[in-house]
């Protein structure tokens, strides 16, 4: 099977298999994001080739695939008809299978509008896990997202109605000491918009060959100590009301807050509470991310 640049896939899929439909990223812009930075250039696969890797993967693993994941960055780019081609393709191929997934940014979300995203979830399409960062505007432009909140309400909100399941990430400290409270406060408010299935916290950490880190060096970005991620986190999670599923997931995170909102709220809370009376010696240190 074919796999060229950086294969990255969410841990949820961790026992997926993976059929490489596009490569790189569209936007590639955004300050934290060192991934694509060198390459390779987006580009969407041929359906024929994305088809004769399944056709591979079922000669090797038989027909018993349970979930697919297609990379890279942002297969959700791709034409609704190619797209809905492979999605159809797979699940005639493997006839257990429960769940297709992809990445995909609010902006190419939102291009897809409503018709288009029914047509992949009747194709198989299931599940799109999507970099939200912030709710913040004044953040997103900063980090040059290449979405703004009412696009990232509204994408989310399509893909839901068309039977998708959504899982949105969410990276605390993105916004730096400036803006943790808006940060907070304004995810919070585009999370009740949306509501989805899933909320995946993760901590901002600098990555090598990235503007963001360039800031970080130069002082013009600070970045939260640990008790300042927690306290943000705890903010953030004061203010979520609709029902979802919580996962800190990731290794960047200083503690594991996983739960049903807003059932397990209080419980979380108390969780931020204990780990704010840590001294801050206790938690993971600093590095800079090279991958």
């Amino acid at each position: 099977m074919y796999y060229k640049g950086p294969i990255y896939r969410p841990p949820s899929e961790a026992d997926s298999l993976l059929i490489q439909a596009t490569i790189g990223c569209p936007h590639n812009r955004c300050t934290f994001c060192m991934v694509y930075k060198n390459g390779p250039r987006y580009r969407v696969r041929p359906v024929s080739d994305v088809k004769e890797d399944i056709l591979k993967a079922k000669s090797h693993y038989g027909l018993h695939v349970q979930t697919l994941f297609l990379p890279a960055g942002n297969t959700i780019a791709m034409k609704t008809e190619d797209l809905s081609e492979i999605c159809s393709f797979a699940k005639a191929t493997f006839p257990t299978l429960e769940r297709i997934t992809v990445y995909g940014s609010s902006q190419f979300i939102h291009k897809k509008g409503p018709r288009e995203l029914k047509r992949l979830a009747r194709a198989g399409l299931g599940r799109i896990h999507v970099g939200l960062e912030s709710g913040d505007d004044i953040i997103l432009k900063s980090i040059r997202k290449g979405t703004y909140t009412e696009q990232q309400i509204e994408a989310g909100r399509w893909a839901m109605a068309a039977g998708i399941e959504l899982s949105l990430y969410v990276i605390l400290g993105i916004g730096g000491h400036e803006r943790t409270r808006e940060h907070a406060k304004e995810t919070a408010r585009v999370i009740n918009e949306i509501a989805p299935d899933f909320v995946r916290l993760r901590t901002f950490v600098p990555k090598i060959n990235t503007p963001l880190l360039e800031e970080v060096v130069e002082g013009r970005f600070k970045m939260l100590t640990p008790y300042g991620v927690l306290e943000e986190a705890g903010s953030l999670l004061e203010r979520v009301t609709i029902s979802t599923l919580l996962t800190s997931d990731h290794y960047t995170n200083y503690i594991n807050l996983c739960g049903r909102l807003p059932d397990d709220k209080p419980r979380l809370l108390k969780e931020i509470s204990h780990a704010l009376k840590q001294d801050e010696s206790e938690f993971r240190p600093f590095f800079v991310g090279t991958e």
